[in-house]
């Protein structure tokens, strides 16, 4: 199969939307034969322009008789309106091979508009249950977390059940693709379910990728401008990984403070990995030089330990969230991080680590506190008094 270097040499890329990587590798499976590319749509306009080493190259991923998925995340409506500014999508004569499938996610405004809705019900306290629930419903947040949790599904269910490649692209292939790519290789792959696996995937699929950073996560949702090419994608995918971990308690080498240490960096930070819209700029800015890595902070002995989930047992089978309503549930320890104190969780997951590690846990631990107050019902915990 091709790899990620010799993809980025193609010379189809003049054939994809410009400004955008190539067609090249996602990292499937150890062992497995099949492989995920992701790219930019085709340049075919509104005369269905054809790109024959596109398609040479397209078709040396396939085997003789074999298929292959083109998961758009764009709607049929709108891949069709993209030709008329010179975008479009593969025709089917063309790829023959193909299959192209339409998985429509929100990239721009209205996902950001989402984001600004849902922490504005978040922050207000003074509504009753009733309206909460009508302005989480109408914000449509979680909508866009089983829309994107689908999709991955979609792509990781062609490779590992059909035995097929897989293509993923929108647009410009920096935004909803990356989020695809990206979460489809957590639900197949368990090296980027472990801690070092999942910075790889990071550095990868969003960094190196070129996902805007700079542009998609600006403000957060509280942007007085409210700039158009802000959205907060990043977001979506760790709430994503936040929804696979809550499903598969033990299946994720790193725990949540991880995911919000990750959504705090990339919206402001001390540290270079979320600078800059893509490798040229970074590049240009001597990132690298000038400025030290999450990575480097993160891995550190001292640090590395408070991220890592206690309760993690190595899973080697292939993860399959469900997407069912009752399933996609708010991420609150994100949304309300600012408004209910996380105390007793966070005491909670010490003493599992202390349980874990064969350690007894501090006399004042929660644990002990509610111990001796079912022991003594006149010891009552000092905030219950």
């Amino acid at each position: 199969k091709v790899s990620a270097s010799a993809a980025s040499a193609w010379p189809s890329a003049p054939s994809r939307c410009p400004g955008s990587p190539p067609p090249s590798s996602g990292c499937p499976p150890p062992l497995a034969p099949q492989a995920m590319l992701r790219s930019s749509q085709p340049l075919t306009g509104p005369n269905r322009k054809r790109c024959r080493e596109d398609e040479v190259l397209l078709g040396t991923v396939l085997d003789e008789g074999e298929r292959g998925f083109i998961i758009d995340t764009r709607s049929a409506q709108a891949a069709k309106q993209a030709r008329m500014t010179g975008g479009g999508t593969e025709p089917k004569s063309s790829y023959p091979q193909w299959r192209r499938l339409h998985r429509p996610l929100e990239r721009g405004r209205q996902l950001q508009e989402s984001f600004i809705k849902l922490v504005d019900a978040c922050n207000d306290t003074t509504i009753n249950m009733d309206r909460w629930l009508n302005r989480l419903e109408s914000c449509r947040w979680l909508s866009h977390v089983k829309a994107a949790l689908s999709t991955a599904c979609l792509a990781a269910q062609c490779m590992d059940r059909e035995e097929a490649n897989v293509l993923v692209h929108g647009a410009e292939g920096t935004d909803t693709t990356l989020l695809v790519t990206a979460l489809a290789q957590v639900i197949l792959d368990p090296s980027c379910r472990t801690l070092a696996g999942f910075q790889g995937l990071l550095e990868r699929e969003w960094i190196e990728a070129g996902h805007p950073f700079h542009l998609r996560c600006a403000h957060s949702a509280y942007s007085h401008a409210r700039l158009k090419q802000e959205a907060p994608l990043f977001l979506l995918f760790l709430d994503c990984v936040w929804q696979l971990s809550r499903q598969f308690p033990f299946s994720l080498e790193f725990s949540e403070r991880l995911l919000l240490t990750l959504f705090d960096n990339a919206y402001a930070s001390a540290y270079g990995t979320f600078l800059c819209n893509n490798e040229k700029e970074r590049c240009l800015c001597k990132v690298k030089e000038n400025t030290h890595s999450l990575w480097a902070w993160l891995n550190q002995p001292g640090e590395r330990q408070k991220y890592l989930n206690p309760l993690y047992s190595p899973n080697a089978l292939v993860i399959w969230p469900s997407v069912e309503p009752q399933s996609i549930q708010l991420w609150q320890g994100l949304f309300f991080r600012w408004i209910r104190s996380s105390q007793y969780l966070d005491e909670a997951w010490a003493e599992i680590q202390w349980l874990v590690e064969g350690s007894e846990p501090p006399k004042d631990s929660a644990g002990n506190r509610l111990s001796r107050s079912l022991s003594d019902p006149t010891a009552r915990p000092e905030n219950a008094r």
